[in-house]
């Protein structure tokens, strides 16, 4: 429990019950102090020279995030969060614009796709949802695409993919794979050798919101083509270098990268085995909550649960009540997540490595007197 008390020392107090990791953690008050400096900083001396001063702090960050994905960190770009990632990359896709993807891919993600005019198919999948990884490989040698998009850990149901074998498979027969780590970096272990990896800093990294991650393969990224600047207007810039072109936030992305550090302080492998537990408790706990089925098998490696209503309960309107009166924060997920999977809304919880028995069993009672 040493890693939990740490975990929460580093933090302002809760004012209630968090168990909403999955939509936004709670940043320390590093990450805050690093935030609210640059600020500052940029008051005192202009934003452009401030930038200029917190590129250290910038390519630490760059090169942590490298460490937990597997790439280089001249690989990495910043960006302002998972869709604008996935937007940028589809949208620099060079040639043949098909996808194959989960059933219950992530809805704003579908929404990318077809902005983009990807043509998406889907991967086998078992009654959990999770890919059926001989089958996919099958499917691809039959029928092969441009692209694999895994969305590592939904945001719908905490099930873990088997990154690491579909990546396996899928580079058998050429096909590059993008991997969604918006709920997976800092959750499980991102390092599976995908082609393209991106995510957000809210979540389980507990950075600030409005900043993200994507990460290239160098011989993917030459490949790009993105809009901006326009080739034909011959600047000279690397592909990687025009993705992260423009103005952005540069207060978040210092506190993203004091995020990752700590991460990396408190021991990725740590963190996850203490989500895993917290997870695993969560479940025990809620499993005999009337009204309510717990989707995730007991021993689910991940901290997410969901919970779908058995008796006609609006997990929005319960969430809002949680709130209201008991100060209890969690997610309810509607249909537009997975819009090709969902038959009902769930409600969600996604409790961070402080969490406790005490915090689990106080939830479980509140849902059981909610409306």
């Amino acid at each position: 429990m040493m890693l939990a008390q740490q975990w929460r020392d580093a933090r302002p107090k809760v004012a209630g019950l968090h168990l909403d990791s999955g939509a936004c953690s709670r940043q320390s008050f590093a990450v805050i102090d690093a935030t609210t400096a640059h600020a500052r900083h940029e008051a005192e001396v202009g934003g452009y020279v401030a930038a200029d001063a917190a590129a250290p702090v910038l390519e630490a960050g760059r090169a942590a995030v490298a460490s937990l994905v597997g790439f280089e960190p001249a690989d990495v770009v910043y960006t302002s969060g998972s869709n604008h990632s996935i937007d940028l990359l589809l949208s620099s896709w060079p040639g043949e614009r098909t996808l194959a993807c989960l059933p219950g891919e992530y809805g704003p993600n579908l929404a990318a796709m077809a902005a983009n005019d990807f043509q998406v198919s889907a991967l086998p999948v078992d009654e959990d949802g999770r890919v059926l990884v001989d089958d996919a490989l099958r499917q691809l040698e039959a029928d092969p695409v441009a692209l694999v998009h895994l969305t590592a850990l939904a945001s719908h149901r905490g099930i873990a993919q088997p990154a690491a074998e579909l990546v396996a498979a899928c580079h058998r027969v050429g096909v590059p794979v993008v991997i969604d780590a918006a709920q997976a970096l800092g959750h499980l272990d991102c390092n599976v050798g995908a082609d393209v990896v991106y995510s957000s800093s809210r979540k389980w990294l507990a950075g600030p919101r409005g900043v993200g991650m994507l990460a290239v393969r160098p011989e993917l990224a030459e490949r790009l083509q993105p809009r901006i600047p326009p080739a034909d207007w011959g600047i000279p810039m690397s592909p990687l270098e025009k993705l992260e072109h423009g103005e952005h936030n540069a207060a978040a992305r210092v506190g993203f990268s004091v995020a990752v550090g700590e991460h990396l302080a408190a021991g990725p492998a740590a963190v996850r085995e203490r989500l895993a537990e917290v997870g695993r408790v969560s479940r025990q706990v809620l499993a005999d909550v009337d009204g309510w089925r717990v989707v995730e098998a007991v021993g689910e490696p991940t901290a997410i649960t969901t919970l779908e209503p058995l008796d006609g309960a609006d997990p929005a309107a319960v969430r809002s009540w949680l709130i209201e009166e008991r100060g209890i924060v969690t997610t309810a997920c509607e249909l537009a997540r997975a819009p090709f999977e969902m038959h009902k809304p769930v409600l969600r919880i996604s409790p961070h490595v402080d969490a406790t028995v005490e915090d689990l069993e106080q939830f479980a009672a509140a849902l059981r007197e909610a409306p």
